[in-house]
């Protein structure tokens, strides 16, 4: 797995994924941290987070696109599933190499809150909890678009697939209120990612909330790990 992880965290530092994704991510950051901290003049960067939800949405695929669908590409899969590794290392350090440069990416806020910090206290309780959620957040979402990555050789294919169920998932909480049939309803606010990602930002940290994120990813890495059982195989 470890050999994995480090070819994954080479292949995105030795081409322009990584310095694009790091860019992307810190430009909107960056304005939604002078439109709701210094334009406000507050210490709270609750307005930060909640916003970059939905750049989050966007930027995961970039990362993902290519864990599996370059490899299936390149026909190099064939190499990867008769390696030693089993399966669950193969996707586990595919995952980890995604995640890696995501959670570089959240370090970020880390270092507004240090620059809040010369100015006044800020609230690590609230900062440190909304950090856990986010990273959270982005481990399923990694999960959910590393899946996708394994069902096309198609990077652009992936990308997009993976944006369109982010757009879908942040919209989870609009379509519960427009829909009439109250247990249909009921039942999409129960996975809005958006209402539990929501809970860390207001620095509540909820088992139900931190579960929820744990078995989505492990759920997709785990439909992940069958889709490669079944092409070993074939």
């Amino acid at each position: 797995m470890t050999a994995i992880l480090k070819r994954e965290l080479y292949a995105h530092f030795s081409s322009a994924t990584a310095y694009v994704v790091l860019a992307v991510y810190f430009f909107f950051s960056g304005i939604f941290f002078n439109t709701y901290c210094v334009s406000y003049n507050t210490a709270s960067l609750a307005g930060v987070f909640g916003n970059m939800f939905y750049i989050i949405m966007f930027i995961i695929p970039i990362i993902t696109m290519k864990t599996f669908a370059e490899e299936k590409k390149q026909k190099t899969d064939q190499a990867l599933l008769t390696s030693p590794a089993g399966l669950a290392e193969i996707v586990f350090g595919k995952f980890l190499g995604s995640f890696v440069l995501y959670a570089l990416c959240c370090c970020i806020f880390l270092v507004y809150a240090l620059v809040i910090a010369f100015f006044t206290t800020p609230d690590w309780a609230v900062i440190l909890c909304t950090f856990l959620g986010i990273l959270l957040l982005g481990a399923s979402l990694i999960a959910i678009n590393v899946f996708i990555s394994s069902l096309t050789e198609s990077m652009v294919v992936a990308a997009v697939v993976g944006m369109g169920a982010g757009l879908v998932i942040s919209m989870t909480g609009y379509f519960a209120t427009i829909i009439q049939v109250e247990w249909i309803s009921s039942a999409i606010k129960k996975i809005s990612f958006m209402d539990y990602y929501q809970n860390f930002t207001y620095g509540i940290l909820n088992i139900v909330d931190v579960v929820f994120f744990l078995s989505v990813t492990v759920l997709f890495l785990f439909f992940t790990a069958r889709v490669l059982e079944r092409r070993r195989w074939s």
